[in-house]
């Protein structure tokens, strides 16, 4: 009885883990509804240059890099992104008070708060989207419209299984109350 059990949940497990690697998160439609924000979780190559792109489309007004190292100023984003200097010092608020993804959200929330946006564009990596925006809905109010708009990435076998590892775990320490 105990070994039926354990193979039934390692083939829920093995399941899980494979709709997970092929239903990766995905670029929001170019007619994607404008929001009043865009908040871009650092940690990923073309994140932020996404997110920029967002932000000089008129997609939102505001971006939050959210989970930036203390040390990154406006002139490193400009640098690195080849200019925008305009852009960055009107449209664009560095984070640094978030270390993971949970706390990215946290961060959102009191950031989209003190600005009294209700709509945030979610911008990270297509491997990445699915427990970032499992922690925004958790973090933000019900009725907060979210757009998700991941970077497409080519993910291989070990970050995929890496972050399904972790979504399951928070999903588990969620129901078990950690």
């Amino acid at each position: 009885m105990i070994f039926r059990l354990l193979s039934f949940v390692a083939m829920l497990y093995a399941l899980g883990f494979a709709l997970f690697a092929v239903s990766l998160g995905e670029p929001a439609p170019a007619d994607s509804r404008e929001t009043q924000a865009i908040v871009v979780i650092t940690g990923g190559s073309g994140r932020i240059e996404q997110a920029v792109d967002r932000l000089e489309a008129g997609k939102a007004k505001q971006l939050l890099i959210a989970g930036t190292d203390p040390l990154v100023t406006e002139a490193d984003i400009a640098e690195r992104l080849g200019g925008r200097e305009e852009l960055i010092e009107c449209c664009v608020t560095l984070g640094s008070e978030s270390v993971d993804t949970r706390s990215n959200a946290e961060e959102a929330r009191a950031w989209l708060e003190a600005n009294e946006f209700d709509e945030v564009r979610l911008v990270t990596s297509d491997w990445h989207m699915r427990r970032a925006a499992f922690e925004f809905r958790r973090a933000l109010p019900e009725d907060t419209y979210i757009v998700y708009d991941a970077v497409k990435t080519e993910p291989g076998l070990a970050t995929l299984f890496l972050e399904y590892n972790k979504y399951v775990l928070r999903r588990l320490g969620l129901l078990l109350g950690i």
